[in-house]
């Protein structure tokens, strides 16, 4: 009987594990890299992570970064004199020769497309001067944008110890980077041609991104690949209004691209975009201090958006947050609070509250008011005080004339 029982026990158990496989696998894809993450590229939100936060080598995803501050910070019409240090860098190159001038335009597709190098470092030596102070313009950048687990010691990515960057880091680098139409052009560009002075140095540069031609919606960005680091790819897709950002670290041969591919598809399956607020939008009339008026309209000072899992529904909730005390005089567009947006318990984004309208301060309430109409006060006292010296004068004059 005992027997029976623990045989019972155990087929539970079994039947148990075997109905929580799919709810298992609904967590997320399986993938073959080491470290991953699914970004929204509208709002920063994770979707989905993987040793997200391990520092890892990145290989040439690193021209990301080199590109974006060549963009920013640099004229792409300018001729770039291709430094020594530029014309002999290991692995992959467009055979750049000493004293050769090229646009940095042309650099920075070929740094993104053929992944050259050589490309990196005569950006580098020509936007900081060296590859020393161009990274420190890369950590400094990075800081910026928010990348914590980031430090950058050359400009394409090659093996060294102290060059590393997290998935999430990279995500959030590339989220900026795609803002800039710039970057956008060229990481989407699936071949172009370039000008160079010698007729027989490569001219011809396609685009090593294989999503640009086998995914529906692929956009950008940038592979990367070293021994130590294994295959790395950073990838963005658009459909239906929405783009997504992955980045896939330490993956192995084809897989890739079936590990960016998954986790695209999962970002677009498995979950819906919703606007919980439009910018501009009326909240709640609140009260004023002093005002003229007794109450000043806000607004959403920026649009906000969520993804929600599709099969989970989510009960939001909001709530305001006002200053301690809203004072007139108030200006129009200034930040008087914020509007946090909760799914249950966990808070899930805030935007600002911005005034709509102007609200003058009353007059009464105005410190100058008050002075003036002290200073009439101290006036009427002097005139009374005045007069009434000469009253007193005149009465003394008086008496001494008819009384003594």
């Amino acid at each position: 009987m005992q027997y029976m029982r623990t045989l019972m026990i155990i087929l539970s158990w079994l039947l148990i594990l075997i109905a929580a496989r799919p709810l298992l696998a609904s967590a997320g894809p399986e993938i073959a890299g080491q470290s991953a993450v699914v970004m929204d590229s509208s709002n920063g939100q994770v979707l989905f992570e993987q040793e997200s936060n391990q520092k890892m080598y990145p290989a040439s995803t690193t021209k990301i970064m080199t590109a974006i501050i060549a963009l920013e910070y640099g004229r792409m019409d300018d001729l770039v004199t291709i430094p020594a240090e530029a014309s002999n860098v290991e692995g992959s190159a467009i055979g750049l020769q000493e004293g050769e001038q090229i646009s940095l335009e042309d650099l920075v597709y070929a740094l993104m497309l053929s992944s050259g190098n050589d490309s990196a470092v005569a950006i580098a030596c020509h936007m900081g001067g060296s590859v020393e102070g161009f990274t420190r313009m890369m950590n400094q950048k990075a800081s910026e944008i928010g990348a914590v687990n980031t430090h950058f010691n050359n400009p394409n990515g090659l093996p060294d110890p102290e060059h590393y960057c997290s998935a999430k880091d990279m995500a959030l680098i590339a989220r900026y980077a795609m803002h800039n139409p710039g970057f956008r052009n060229v990481v989407s560009t699936k071949v172009k041609t370039i000008h160079r002075s010698d007729p027989d140095a490569q001219t011809y540069l396609g685009n090593g991104n294989r999503l640009l031609w086998n995914y529906d919606g692929a956009v950008g960005i940038k592979t990367g690949y070293t021994n130590i680091a294994g295959q790395c790819l950073v990838s963005a897709a658009a459909r239906d209004g929405r783009e997504l950002i992955t980045v896939v670290f330490k993956s192995e041969g084809s897989n890739i691209w079936t590990d960016s591919m998954k986790l695209l598809d999962y970002g677009f399956n498995e979950f819906e975009l919703v606007c919980l607020a439009d910018a501009g939008s009326f909240v709640a009339d609140v009260p004023v201090s002093f005002g003229i008026m007794k109450t000043v309209s806000i607004q959403t000072g920026r649009t906000m958006t969520y993804n929600f899992n599709r099969d989970r529904p989510e009960d939001i909730s909001q709530q305001i947050f006002l200053d301690e005390e809203i004072v007139a005089p108030v200006k129009a567009g200034s930040k008087l609070g914020e509007l946090a947006f909760f799914s249950g318990e966990l808070e899930i984004g805030r935007v600002d509250l911005l005034a709509q309208h102007e609200v003058g301060r009353r007059i009464s309430a105005q410190w100058w008011a008050w002075s003036i109409l002290a200073a009439l006060l101290l006036v009427l006292l002097a005139i009374i005080r005045y007069h009434n010296i000469l009253r007193r004068r005149r009465w003394e004059m008086y008496k001494q004339k008819y009384y003594w």
